[in-house]
């Protein structure tokens, strides 16, 4: 260890992670999420302005880091509160994704970046020299040429592990897998077409996919977005804002890809 203190941001991380027990909640018990939408928009009303009076009048700052900087980082306290981008980034996946997408995205937000950040410092506390960092670009077509393998490549951020990444692909991986194995098929939810994959019907119902076989395709594609989305360095973009957008975005496209082959649409 190099002797820096770690802030392990303890009411910060416990926060983040109530928010999927409570989405988990939701989902179970048939609650409506266009109602969680609402309350979301009616959050942001208030806590949108009191951010823009803390950056704008000193007094006020120091009143509200008083009682609520110990949920901010110190990077946050001189820009936008990390929570305005929480509830765009959430209500983003809600509108716009199928419920057991979002929901599944909802938790990777929750879980997987918090198992990636406590992984991450954690592993490098005690053992740094064991904890390389993810390179600053991710080619996504391996055997290009070099020049334009680096064009296709994702930036990734300089300060993320390879252990905060496996963190984080391992938690989404069993987020997806816990989920659509145990938890999606909620009849209410089945009823109202909330249901994305089946376990005997596949993905869609079209017989496709089913079973282990799919349940285990999806959890390694979710594990690998829930890594590279969660490293991703896209500039002064949170990632708040860009993992549920960009997971649930993913998911969603891969269920589409894998329905097509289902039907064989995508067959030769």
């Amino acid at each position: 260890m190099d002797g820096k203190k770690v802030d392990w941001e303890i009411p910060r991380k416990l926060l983040h992670s109530s928010i999927g027990f409570l989405t988990i909640y939701l989902y179970i018990s048939s609650g409506n999420a266009r109602v969680v939408v609402y309350t979301l928009w009616s959050a942001l009303c208030v806590i949108a302005p009191a951010d823009y009076l803390r950056l704008t009048y000193p007094s006020f700052a120091r009143v509200y880091e008083r009682y609520l900087g110990f949920l901010m980082r110190e990077s946050e306290k001189k820009g936008t509160n990390g929570v305005i981008w929480y509830i765009i980034g959430v209500n983003f996946a809600l509108t716009f994704y199928p419920l057991d997408v979002a929901t599944v995205a909802i938790l990777i937000l929750s879980w997987a970046d918090t198992a990636a950040s406590t992984i991450g410092r954690l592993w490098a506390g005690h053992w740094g020299l064991y904890t390389p960092r993810l390179p600053s670009r991710l080619p996504i077509i391996p055997f290009l040429p070099a020049h334009l393998k680096h064009r296709l490549a994702l930036p990734l951020a300089p300060r993320k592990s390879l252990a905060g990444f496996i963190a984080a692909s391992l938690t989404g991986a069993c987020i997806a897998l816990g989920f659509w194995g145990w938890m999606a098929p909620v009849p209410l939810r089945v009823e109202r077409g909330d249901v994305t994959w089946f376990w005997d019907g596949g993905v869609f119902g079209s017989g496709g996919f089913g079973g282990w076989v799919g349940l285990s395709i999806i959890a390694l594609f979710a594990g690998l977005v829930s890594g590279i989305a969660e490293a991703l360095d896209l500039g002064s973009l949170d990632d708040n804002l860009t993992l549920p957008i960009i997971s649930g975005g993913c998911l969603w496209a891969f269920y589409k890809v894998l329905g097509a082959v289902s039907n064989g649409q995508l067959t030769a």
